[in-house]
């Protein structure tokens, strides 16, 4: 009996629910109509035009209650509109985005022209010691420019520059008459190593 008690409680309790937002929505949209002369306020009260009989009275929401409303009606204006734009062809695709390469390789030619607003950046310099050595990422135009850059290094990074090349060398060296490397890389490692050594 107790178990038919809950569930008919928790029945009616989804039906007042449920009710309560019918209604909610059907006030939000009761300020749109306007009928004949009479207009209608949100607050669930009405002017009356002459000669009209008194309108029912609509419940009146809580602030929360309204906050609530208008955010599922601007979501739902938003949607509409995305919907519009994709059905006229109208949706323009966002710009594209620079790719980290071309960012990395802009902030040396900022660095190197000591523009006013550049700054150091991490990200940046990273790229830019991991790729150092490949001529399709870094231009031979632009890595006398690196190595001049490479000549501010500190600190860890500076250490970890040079490990690496070394390290690159010793498998050049252990190659012998071999060369596992393409010679402008090759030609890089050793520019590098002479100037941080």
């Amino acid at each position: 009996m107790a178990k038919q008690k809950r569930k008919v409680t928790e029945m009616t309790e989804k039906k007042n629910k449920k009710l309560k937002k019918a209604s909610a929505k059907e006030i939000l949209m009761v300020p749109e109509v306007t009928l004949g002369t009479k207009e209608v306020y949100p607050e669930g009260g009405a002017v009356l035009g002459a000669g009209q009989e008194t309108a029912p009275q609509l419940p009146v929401l809580t602030p929360e209650e309204k906050r609530v409303l208008e955010r599922k009606q601007k979501k739902e204006r938003r949607k509409e509109e995305k919907k519009r734009l994709r059905e006229s062809g109208a949706a323009q695709s966002p710009p594209a985005k620079r790719s980290g390469a071309q960012l990395a390789l802009d902030y040396l030619r900022g660095w190197a022209e000591k523009h006013d607003n550049w700054r150091f950046q991490k990200t940046r310099q990273t790229w830019l010691l991991l790729h150092m050595y490949d001529s399709n990422q870094v231009p031979d135009e632009l890595f006398s420019t690196l190595l001049a850059y490479l000549e501010g290094l500190q600190g860890r990074a500076r250490e970890l520059t040079v490990q690496k090349a070394e390290a690159l060398m010793q498998k050049l060296d252990e190659a012998g008459g071999m060369d596992p490397l393409p010679q402008g890389k090759t030609q890089r490692i050793r520019q590098v190593l002479q100037l941080l050594s």
